[in-house]
């Protein structure tokens, strides 16, 4: 459910600004009784869909080929931070919740517990921008050629 609505909240931002983008010109053309209305391609929306950004452009920067050993490289990182972070939910969190499950509940043990929680929950929150942020992202700029990767500036 998490999933679908962060899915839905993306394609909601992105339709905004393609809005946002393209009224503006629509109007204008047709204020000033223009022969041509600027009206995007679809090939230039569905590229916008996939491609890592949120500000709708008609042409982004495009490399001219794609290095496939950089996307393996970064999906081999996604499936390297999915195996770390199952690795840290069984060392580090499941036996702190099965023992939490087996005693009667206390103050004492949900402190406990949360204290226990917060190193396992930091991990898993890095690993998550790294794998999704970092990782998930160059590898789709990548084989969509996308050139922009300022992502961290």
């Amino acid at each position: 459910a998490a999933h679908l609505l962060a899915l839905q909240v993306r394609l909601v931002m992105k339709a905004y600004s393609f809005i946002r983008e393209n009224v503006p010109r629509v109007l204008s053309s047709v204020k000033d009784k223009s022969s041509t209305v600027p009206v995007p391609r679809i090939n230039q929306y569905l590229y916008f869909l996939f491609a890592p950004t949120l500000i709708y452009r008609d042409n982004y920067p495009r490399n001219p080929t794609i290095r496939w050993g950089y996307v393996a490289t970064k999906f081999a990182q996604v499936l390297g931070s999915l195996f770390y972070a199952y690795y840290i939910f069984v060392r580090l969190c499941i036996p702190q919740f099965r023992n939490s499950s087996q005693e009667t509940f206390n103050l004492r043990g949900l402190v406990l517990c949360i204290f226990n929680s917060i190193l396992p929950g930091v991990l898993i929150l890095f690993l998550v921008f790294f794998a999704f942020l970092h990782c998930w992202l160059n590898a789709f700029a990548e084989m969509l050629r996308f050139a922009d990767r300022m992502f961290y500036k």
